[in-house]
């Protein structure tokens, strides 16, 4: 089965700022059944994405990744970090172990 994964750059420039989105989004990542991996170098799983502080947010699908960023709830949290940090985000579907 085909995996959902966010491939994430994080340039937190106001770590204590940042903390409102890691606990509003926390939970909310967790229902959709993501969990958080490290992988190193995102260029190691994805050519081409933007340099940055990188980590990936693993669903059990692509439907599921999908949902999450939509959900209402999510979308709040993002608003929390608008100051302190940028990301760039990509969701892929099918990305192998």
């Amino acid at each position: 089965m085909a995996k959902g994964y966010w491939i994430v750059t994080a340039n937190i420039s106001d770590p204590d700022g940042f903390m409102p989105y890691r606990e509003t989004a926390g939970p909310v990542i967790a229902e959709h059944g993501g969990r958080a991996i490290v992988r190193g170098d995102v260029a190691e799983v994805v050519e081409g994405v933007a340099h940055g502080r990188s980590f990936i947010v693993e669903f059990p699908s692509y439907e599921a990744a999908r949902a999450c960023y939509a959900s209402p709830a999510y979308q709040a949290a993002i608003e929390l970090r608008r100051d302190a940090a940028r990301f760039d985000l990509v969701i892929a579907e099918g990305l192998e172990e």
